[in-house]
């Protein structure tokens, strides 16, 4: 809490915690009349407001409890992917998970197969990722992939196969159409989040849209993206924090964009593979710190999440792309087995 705050403040506080438990406030004071609203967290359902607010402090501090009632009681949305929701069901998580780029499809179906297996031990939903174009390369010598023809059958052969939800990213308006005719999900690249064509050719397809928080964003300022898909026609949001720019070929992961993206009133994603990445960090390629990847994961199953993006590989430095920061495949279920565990104690 800020140190600034006067007795009116406390009061607010200590009346929200005891009348309204369920209700978690990021508060911080502006001055001695009001008091700043930075996101609200309840147990019943995130807040779909517009943050930072700010909220008048009364004497007795009716106006701050009732505020953040409001807030707090605004209903989130859930997303229907195959035969389940995102966002629904308290406590369910939802793994998007596969190889960084689609090298091969024995490569997807070992992959796949292995990821599926664990998700239906673990009880967590599955949507295999794989990308078909990876355009944003450090360097235009780094591997590419296969085009949209042939990833798009790869990804259609791998749904097919093994009754899997699919998602890829798509980088141009045009790319929308013909990957929403396979694709479950269309992904926004990170760097590509505010381009409003692209933004609303996807929202046009009728498919659930994840966008990525730009590393130049902060998430408050994702509320123009999803009022631009919400413009665009459709209320099938997810929003993926990837971590931060933080100097040069650095990336850092503020927490509490989770709960703050969240009060938008959309599932979020915290993808625990690219935000460990060090861009261009090998001078003609990004590297990264895979060994960082557990603890982002863990992070955010604590803080609260309603999906968890990972790319995975069985041999992460034979990878044709994004070798330093994919997550090892005979690690995963470990991991998960702690995420589940987590996510079990703060429900």
């Amino acid at each position: 809490m800020n140190p600034a705050c006067n007795d009116s403040m406390l009061c607010a506080l200590e009346e929200v915690e005891n009348i309204e438990p369920k209700i978690t406030s990021m508060l911080t004071v502006t001055n001695n009349r009001f008091m700043t609203v930075h996101s609200v967290i309840s147990a019943r359902s995130p807040s779909k407001c517009s943050f930072p607010i700010q909220v008048r402090i009364e004497p007795l501090c009716h106006n701050v409890i009732i505020t953040l009632r409001k807030l707090a009681d605004k209903e989130m949305k859930s997303i229907d992917v195959g035969n389940f929701s995102i966002g629904g069901e308290p406590g369910t998580l939802t793994l998007i998970a596969g190889p960084c780029i689609i090298e091969s499809l024995d490569l997807c179906r070992e992959i796949a197969g292995t990821v599926k297996e664990i998700t239906s031990e673990l009880g967590i939903n599955y949507v295999f990722k794989a990308s078909f174009d990876k355009a944003n390369r450090t360097s235009g010598s780094g591997y590419r992939g296969h085009g949209i023809d042939e990833g798009l059958e790869v990804l259609s052969i791998i749904k097919s196969e093994f009754g899997l939800p699919v998602t890829t990213d798509i980088h141009e308006p045009w790319h929308a159409a013909p990957v929403a005719d396979v694709a479950d999900i269309l992904q926004i690249p990170a760097f590509l989040c505010r381009q409003t064509d692209l933004l609303i050719a996807a929202a046009q397809t009728n498919r659930v849209v994840n966008v990525k928080k730009g590393q130049f964003l902060a998430p408050w300022d994702m509320k123009n993206v999803v009022a631009k898909l919400e413009e665009g026609g459709t209320e099938k949001i997810m929003l993926t924090e990837r971590g931060v720019s933080f100097g040069y070929n650095t990336l850092i992961v503020d927490i509490t964009s989770l709960p703050q993206m969240r009060s938008l009133g959309y599932p979020v994603c915290m993808d625990a593979t690219h935000s460990v990445q060090q861009p261009g960090g090998a001078g003609t390629a990004t590297s990264g710190r895979r060994e960082m990847i557990p603890y982002l994961a863990k992070a955010a199953a604590a803080v609260g999440i309603d999906a968890l993006f990972m790319e995975v590989h069985p041999e992460p430095e034979k990878g044709l792309s994004d070798s330093a920061t994919m997550f090892r495949l005979s690690e995963l279920r470990g991991l998960l087995q702690k995420v589940v565990a987590i996510q079990k104690v703060v429900e």
